[in-house]
């Protein structure tokens, strides 16, 4: 059977909607097919493994979460500073929480890694190469703060993210708020 791109796409945003709105007990090849309104089989035929689907979400993920080129470009002719820092950080979030689905179901499959190291192992490669890639733009891009600043705002942002998601304990503050105080606390 030919692969067809935008298919293995689609199947892929249902898998990330049933993670999502099941966790990982309820992500299956049947479900995927049931949500994707494909024949049954669908999903196995593209992703034959729990695993090979598991790999698929985290690939997919990857590209619904990308910033684009439009927003790159955009950041690329202002001066390296706090502000520009706390821009992309807002950049980030907005992202993340744009996508509401794809968060939670990255959160999902985070938890799943801490008892499956197979899962582990898929994602950990994945966020390494997103920080490493975030180390290299900051340092191209001359924004302030180094590798140790970066974590430290990764660390932040997931801990923003997971109580924007869930009940916040701040809900009157906004969240662009919260990033200038985080920017503001970790890089002075």
């Amino acid at each position: 059977m030919a692969k067809n791109d935008t298919r293995r796409r689609t199947l892929a945003d249902a898998g990330l909607t049933v993670l999502a709105r099941d966790g990982s007990r309820g992500l299956t090849h049947r479900a995927v097919d049931l949500t994707a309104g494909v024949p049954t089989g669908t999903t196995s035929n593209y992703f034959r493994s729990r695993d090979a689907l598991i790999a698929g979400l985290v690939e997919r993920i990857g590209e619904r979460l990308a910033p684009t080129a439009e927003d790159l470009e955009r950041r690329a002719s202002d001066a390296p500073s706090a502000a520009l820092f706390a821009d992309y950080l807002r950049d980030i979030v907005r992202r993340l929480t744009d996508d509401r689905d794809v968060t939670i179901a990255l959160f999902e499959l985070r938890l799943e890694s801490s008892r499956r190291p197979e899962v582990a192992a898929v994602l950990g490669a994945w966020q390494r190469a997103g920080f490493d890639g975030d180390v290299a733009f900051n340092a191209d891009a001359g924004l302030p703060g180094g590798r140790r600043e970066i974590a430290l705002f990764h660390y932040a942002i997931d801990g923003l993210l997971l109580d924007r998601l869930t009940t916040p304990i701040e809900p009157e503050r906004s969240t662009d708020q919260i990033i200038d105080d985080l920017v503001h606390g970790l890089l002075g």
